[in-house]
């Protein structure tokens, strides 16, 4: 179980135009990694939105956004294009990355418990330790919990 002050687990996946795209590419800076279940689905395209429309708040302070999900890089693309989403999607279709940061859970979908991804948000910070986990993420109010707590940490 990944604890908060512990070194972020590498990742290595496509992006949404097919790029190869590492967390240690990002070394210096920190990054809010977000996961969520699935593009183009309501509550995933709200966070989504929300990250995209206070975007300018996240490189204000310095602070590159990345999403990530199961999907594939041209769900990912479709998704990106048609909420122009100006930020990297990345593509854990094995759902690798997703069980190595404990996000990977058993869900009940219409009574019936299947493996899904738990919407949770890591902050890392700029040499790859994990300065904050958001576990269980509600949409709603989201993204001002991420920004207050990314500047009280500066």
């Amino acid at each position: 179980m990944l604890v908060e002050g512990h070194t972020a687990p590498s990742l290595e996946l496509l992006d949404d135009q097919n790029r190869m795209v590492r967390l240690k590419d990002f070394h210096g800076r920190t990054v809010v990694l977000y996961f969520y279940p699935r593009a183009d689905t309501p509550g995933c395209t709200t966070e989504s939105c929300n990250f995209r429309d206070s975007l300018h708040n996240f490189r204000k302070l310095k602070v590159t956004v990345l999403g990530i999900s199961p999907d594939t890089p041209a769900d990912q693309a479709k998704f990106k294009k048609k909420f122009n989403l100006t930020f990297p999607l990345l593509c854990d279709t094995d759902r690798k990355i997703a069980e190595t940061y404990g996000v990977l859970k058993e869900k009940n979908m219409y009574g019936k418990m299947v493996m899904g991804i738990e919407r949770t948000t890591f902050i890392i910070g700029p040499y790859g330790k994990i300065a904050k986990i958001f576990p269980k993420v509600r949409v709603e109010g989201h993204i001002e919990e991420v920004l207050s707590a990314l500047k009280a940490s500066r």
